[in-house]
């Protein structure tokens, strides 16, 4: 389980509302752990479980079927998420999607969208990367061009994170091919429109549990009315979103780098060598005892990145300090975790293993590890 205490930043209603996420997570989540792994993607009935269970999109206004909670809760289902070992994609649901949604749609699109998110009833997907585009979202080259009272969307994305399951796409695209950043614009696309197609779930190293794919657009059609907020206002929404969505990866990577060291922890008070445990080595202390420091550390860091988000003062060159330095710390602990447990690491049916396997991209996706510190870097 994971330990809270010493950390101020959650109130006593947030640690009921944790440990409503963990008794739920036992019985609809855990028990399928390891089945969604092997079919590569998590059952839908497990979103409209959530949905039940108001663990999707909480701070969506009570006005379109939300609780309207503060982010902090969304933190909360995070942490226990990652702690649980699971990649499910409902927190990109719950703190990306959601937000595009909630802060540029219309009111007609609101009032559609945003009840059935909060039940599970439709799952999301938000559309940015490309064969040819990554980080660089001004070099995208899916087009949606205008033709009457529609736009026609012709393209491909790749890497998508629930792909297979979602319902509804954000789907960036160029509306002006010839004005860089400003003719891009995001566009809402239904996944039974006509000329749209899912390619293959994507075999991954990792997070086999979360679908990821290649989505294609042969002249989807959609009436300009899918537009979400203005025409060519689509990068400078990107880049208001990013500062949370690179907030929620740094909040999943903190708890689960948490969960590596507990099971590290566990296994080398348990496992003999030569008359003693794993632990009684010095070497072994030694290496725990840097990574409790390191934990320590980044768990006051990550609660002050809370705090500041909470209030609007998160910038994005501080949210994109916290992805990079928790995500790197993710990847140190899950590494020196899975080396304490020696051959067993590398066995898969230890924790250990699919912690290590999940845990390296995400020093990759929402913005690699080398764009953050380019971020980072100009802001100083």
């Amino acid at each position: 389980m994971l330990n809270t205490q010493g950390r101020d930043i959650f109130e006593s209603e947030h640690e009921q509302f944790r440990d409503s996420v963990r008794k739920f997570f036992d019985v609809e989540l855990t028990p399928n752990l390891e089945k969604w792994e092997e079919e590569g993607l998590v059952d839908k009935n497990f979103w409209l479980a959530c949905g039940e269970a108001s663990l999707l999109c909480p701070g969506v206004p009570e006005a379109y079927g939300g609780l309207g909670l503060g982010y902090r809760y969304n933190a909360v289902i995070g942490e226990e998420l990652a702690y649980a070992g699971s990649s499910a994609g409902i927190t990109l649901q719950s703190d990306v999607v959601a937000d595009y949604i909630i802060n540029y749609g219309s009111e007609e699109q609101k009032r559609h969208w945003l009840p059935r998110m909060v039940t599970g009833e439709t799952i999301t997907a938000i559309a940015m990367t490309e064969p040819g585009a990554g980080s660089d979202l001004q070099g995208v080259k899916t087009t949606a061009r205008r033709d009457g009272n529609h736009y026609v969307i012709n393209g491909s994305k790749t890497y998508i994170t629930n792909g297979q399951n979602a319902d509804l796409v954000i789907v960036v695209a160029k509306t002006d091919p010839n004005a860089g950043s400003k003719g891009i614009s995001l566009i809402l696309v239904e996944s039974e429109c006509e000329g749209f197609a899912r390619g293959r779930n994507l075999d991954k190293i990792g997070q086999h549990s979360a679908d990821t794919s290649e989505l294609f657009f042969n002249d989807v059609r959609v009436p300009l009315t899918n537009c979400l907020g203005e025409e060519g206002k689509g990068f400078v929404y990107l880049m208001s979103q990013l500062p949370q969505e690179r907030l929620s990866i740094a909040v999943s990577a903190q708890a689960g780098a948490q969960r590596a060291f507990d099971e590290a922890l566990a296994f080398t008070k348990d496992r003999k060598a030569f008359g003693k445990t794993v632990f009684d080595f010095q070497n072994t202390r030694f290496v725990l005892a840097d990574l409790a420091a390191k934990l320590q550390a980044g768990w006051a860091h990550l609660d002050w990145c809370l705090k500041r988000h909470e209030t609007h003062d998160l910038n994005g060159s501080q949210a994109s300090a916290a992805k990079l330095w928790h995500t790197e710390l993710l990847w140190e602990v899950c590494d020196k975790a899975l080396q304490l447990h020696g051959g067993a690491g590398y066995m898969n049916e230890y924790m250990i293993a699919r912690l290590w396997r999940d845990a390296r991209v995400q020093r990759i996706y929402g913005g690699t590890s080398e764009i953050m510190k380019e971020v980072v870097g100009r802001s100083l």
